[in-house]
Parts: structure tokens; sequence; C-alpha cells
């Protein structure tokens, strides 16, 4: 078997190439992609180079673990979901490149137990349930926010998931291109917010400097929760923390259940995606659409499209 991949060869470089893969095996799933997300927080540190040590780092790697498209083939005991239509995390079945996380090719192969049933008709956006999976899980940890900081896809997602809750947030975003897209929330300038009863504040702007301007603006007791990802040490000044008697929870790796518990949302109408894919590229122009998704501001979400690659 072979397929068609984005590869990051090293820092600021990206190709498409062809790979081998391991065959399926036992229950393991064949699926042909037809969209892949790329992700402004680890996969961007990948490509500048400044990501932290982590399992399975190193280069040439697929990334990626944001792809949907239908299941066209199976091992002996995977047979049953073939013409599904699923979310895929990702595949480690590459040879010739590391797959961290292996969700950026044309085909992929991995477990059943991986592969998750999402209702037809989603499209592109259907590439969003890890991120919406990544916001469910920081939210079960804790109460719903107060306050979000960053207003790119994950806060929105928050905020929306908040809303549907019944918390109607205040989100502080410094980027005026995204500014717009609020539903049941209002969005301002941290330098223009005044308060100082924060109880519970999510940050998804993945800034290793925001702790201090945090705790300044929460109330006794209250709690913060690094929902993003750092590539630079975190620290805070001791005093004001101590004065607040502030706790800080980090919100790891979404499970199973969090991604369940999403596309059930998705499929009822509890959670709308609509308006946060902003950007589709065919997956050919790959080594372009990377850099232009980690530097175009207005660009919430970019998505290859690998339908007509050839």
């Amino acid at each position: 078997m072979d397929t068609l991949a984005v590869v990051v060869e090293g820092p600021g470089r990206v190709a498409l190439r062809r790979l081998g893969m391991t065959p399926p095996e036992g229950d393991e799933l064949v699926v042909a992609v037809e969209y892949s997300g790329i992700s402004m927080g680890t996969e961007k540190l990948m490509f500048n180079g400044s990501m932290p040590p982590f399992p399975g780092m190193g280069y040439p790697l697929v990334p990626g673990y944001e792809a949907v498209g239908r299941v066209v083939d199976a091992g002996p005991l995977g047979k049953a979901r073939i013409g599904e239509q699923v979310f895929v995390p990702g595949s480690s079945k590459f040879i010739g490149a590391r797959g961290l996380f292996g969700g950026s090719a044309s085909t992929l192969v991995t477990g059943s137990a991986r592969v998750l049933g999402i209702p037809e008709g989603m499209g592109s956006s259907a590439v969003l349930m890890s991120l919406a999976a990544t916001a469910r899980h920081a939210l079960a940890g804790g109460n719903l926010p107060d306050l979000i900081i960053g207003h790119g896809v994950l806060g929105r997602l928050l905020a929306r998931m908040a809303v549907a809750g019944g918390r109607y947030p205040t989100v502080w975003e410094v980027n005026p291109a995204r500014f717009d897209g609020a539903e049941g929330y209002a969005v301002t300038k941290p330098d223009n917010d005044d308060r100082r009863d924060y109880r519970s504040i999510y940050d998804a702007s993945g800034d290793s400097a925001i702790l201090d301007k945090a705790i300044w603006h929460m109330s006794h007791g209250g709690e913060i929760v690094l929902a993003g990802f750092y590539p630079e040490p975190l620290s805070f000044n001791f005093a004001p923390a101590f004065r607040r008697e502030a706790r800080i929870r980090i919100a790891t790796e979404f499970l199973p259940d969090d991604l369940a518990a999403v596309i059930a949302m998705a499929g009822s109408g509890r959670l709308s995606f609509d308006g946060l894919v902003t950007n589709v590229e065919p997956a050919a122009r790959a080594a372009t659409a990377y850099p232009e998704a980690f530097s175009n501001p207005a660009c919430l979400k970019m998505v290859l499209d690998w339908r007509h690659v050839a």
C-alpha cells in the first residue's frame, strides 16, 4: 500500500510525498481521506521548529490529527465498517516518515477503536471534531468559563459550549481580525477590561506569558485552565497568585469519550461549527497552505481538500 501524505521534512519545509503504508490487519480500517485540518497549535510548532520534546517527535514526519473521510477497506475483523463516514485522529502506519500525529494523508490505516462514525453531510467542518473534543475535555474538568482568552477556533468552541450551558463569558482578543463571529458573548481587548472578579478563566491563546495578566483579573479562589499548547516555559509572580489563592489546571489531550460526546452534540444540532473553517486549499498546495495558515491573521482554520488529489 501507499499514500500521498504531507511530510514536514524539517523546520519550514513541507512537501507532498508518496509513502508506503503497512496493510491493514485484524480490525484495522483503511480510510480514504476527504479533508484534513491544519492545527494552529502543535502543527505550527512542528513547522517552525519550536515544538518542545514530545514522544514521537522528529523529522521527517506526517503531521495532523484532524482527518475525515470514508472507510474503503479493512482487515478481516473490520469489514462491517466499510462505507462509514468517519473522523480519524491519525495513523502511525507510514513507511519512511514518522506519524505525528499522522492525519494529513490521502489514505490512512488505523485501528477500528480510533475511528468514530460522524454524521453525513458535514463537509470540511467535520475536521473540527478534535478541537471541539479538546474544548469539551477542558470544560469537563471544572466550571464553565467566565473569561476565555483567545478568539481563535478553540476559544470560539469553548464560548459556544459555555453559551449552550447557560454561561455567557467575556472573551479577550488582541487581533482585530478576530473580533467578529461572537454568538451570545462579548469580545474585547484585555486592556479594555477592568473586571477583577473572574472565577473561571480559560486560556486558549497559547501565550506563555499570560498567567500574570489572568491572575490580575481573577477573584479569590479562582481557577485558570491552560487549554492551549505552550512553546515556552510558563511563570508567574507569586504574591498576586498567593493573595487570590489561585488554582491552575492543565487540560490535556482529549479522550475518546470527549470525541464521542462532541460528535453527538454536532449531530443533534447542540453545537455548531458554522463560520469556523475560513480557508480550504487543495492538498496539492500543502507547501503554501501551511505558511499561509500560520501567517494570515484572518485565517481561523485551514483545511486541505484531498478529494481530487492524484
